[in-house]
């Protein structure tokens, strides 16, 4: 949405970000500005903060339907969880206005109980969408916090640009070790109308690893039953990365 976050400063670069998109294939998008779960539990705050992205999100949709009639563009917001009782009951807050809900940890740390507040919205009848778990401190390849995140019932969603580096190789390093495990349920861009968006790149190397069921899942098939209201279907592991000859030899030996 344009002026509204730490994206799009105005609505060419909403153009170009769409533009962008639809010429990696992109037909269907939900766009996600950052909100805080505590403005969500204050009616007065929400109502606030909605009647300020309500106009950005007009101009935003009336765009889109003249210059891209073909791209499905839908709205939410990703809840920031400074809170324990996030309050969604405004469709606005979820994506596409169903019952899934993009939300995040607050400032790339896992809180004290954090695995508590997946639980208890999945409880309530919503379903956490946990955006780019490969990036929070402390987690490592090992997964123990995304295994419990999962255990409670969150959905994952993984960067793109993380399967690239672009948040560093422990990010990277996650990311990948997500997919081989069929953890993610989703790849998403978290573009914020500026830079690449490293879909292609990390699409190739995906394929290049055999990944072909995987990519299209993580990026076709679940995307599309998330808009349609639907849980995911599982994701089948990644198959291992090949070692190089040299260490295959080594260990022979």
């Amino acid at each position: 949405m344009p002026g509204v976050d730490d994206g799009a400063a105005d609505l060419d670069q909403s153009r170009a970000a769409l533009e962008r998109m639809h010429a990696n294939g992109v037909r269907a998008l939900v766009t996600t500005p950052h909100l805080d779960a505590s403005t969500s539990a204050s009616p007065e705050r929400l109502a606030a903060a909605l009647a300020a992205l309500d106009p950005a999100w007009e101009a935003l949709r009336a765009m889109a339907a003249a210059e891209f009639p073909d791209l499905r563009l839908e709205r939410g917001v990703e809840l920031m969880l400074d809170v324990p009782r996030p309050v969604v009951d405004d469709p606005r807050l979820r994506l596409a206005g169903t019952r899934f809900v993009l939300v995040e940890f607050p400032f790339l740390a896992v809180p004290p109980g954090g695995s508590n507040v997946l639980f208890e919205m999945r409880a309530a009848g919503w379903e956490p969408v946990l955006a780019h778990p490969e990036r929070y401190a402390g987690v490592d390849p090992t997964l123990s916090g995304p295994e419990e995140w999962r255990r409670v019932g969150a959905r994952l969603q993984v960067n793109w640009g993380s399967l690239l580096g672009r948040y560093g190789p422990g990010a990277q390093a996650v990311a990948w070790a997500l997919l081989e495990r069929g953890w993610a349920d989703y790849l998403s861009s978290d573009h914020h109308a500026r830079g690449r968006l490293g879909m292609a790149d990390a699409r190739a190397l995906l394929l290049e690893r055999g990944g072909e069921e995987p990519l299209r899942l993580l990026s076709e098939e679940n995307p599309a039953r998330l808009l349609d209201g639907e849980p995911p279907l599982p994701v089948p592991p990644l198959p291992p990365r090949a070692r190089p000859l040299w260490k295959r030899l080594l260990r022979l030996r």
